[in-house]
């Protein structure tokens, strides 16, 4: 299955955090994911995947495209209303194809349907050539980001992601 892509605007970058698997600045072993707020109300997670996240030789691990794919549905709710976050109450992920080790990958992300409690979404993994290397849709409890701790989250935890991300992107 391949995706056709558009070039679409990125409206704004989305905060990351300190330690998160997906984001976390300080955790060696995150993908440290952008996740860019597309002009069509999509949300794209951009990222690369090292050896330490293989399963098999050559192979990302499927239990961290799940992750990714999770994180970045989970924070589509963000961009309408960026101090809630989502938390998972189901996820389903189809692998289509094989991930490769050593490249930039995509997760692209939007909304289904939404109450005021409870929202779904869906996602695509995409490879560099937008090949569909896996599907995924969810079920997330929308959560006020300070009651997502015992003690909420300090700045040092959550914060702008200060790197560069392009004007325009190709998804």
């Amino acid at each position: 299955m391949r995706h056709e892509p558009q070039m679409l605007n990125v409206d704004a970058l989305q905060k990351i955090s300190r330690m998160c698997f997906v984001c976390g600045q300080d955790n060696h072993m995150s993908l440290q994911s952008q996740f860019l707020e597309l002009e069509n109300g999509r949300l794209c997670a951009v990222f690369r995947t090292v050896e330490e996240h293989q399963s098999y030789p050559g192979r990302v691990h499927g239990g961290v495209i799940s992750a990714v794919m999770d994180e970045t549905i989970g924070r589509v709710v963000q961009i309408k209303y960026p101090e809630v976050f989502g938390v998972t109450i189901e996820l389903n992920v189809k692998f289509r194809q094989p991930v490769p080790l050593n490249q930039e990958l995509r997760v692209l992300a939007w909304e289904l349907s939404s109450t005021a409690k409870v929202f779904d979404g869906q996602a695509l993994l995409l490879l560099a050539d937008n090949t569909v290397a896996a599907e995924a849709t969810a079920r997330y409890l929308r959560q006020p980001l300070e009651g997502i701790t015992a003690d909420g989250l300090a700045a040092d935890e959550w914060f702008d992601d200060t790197r560069p991300y392009p004007e325009r992107l190709k998804v």
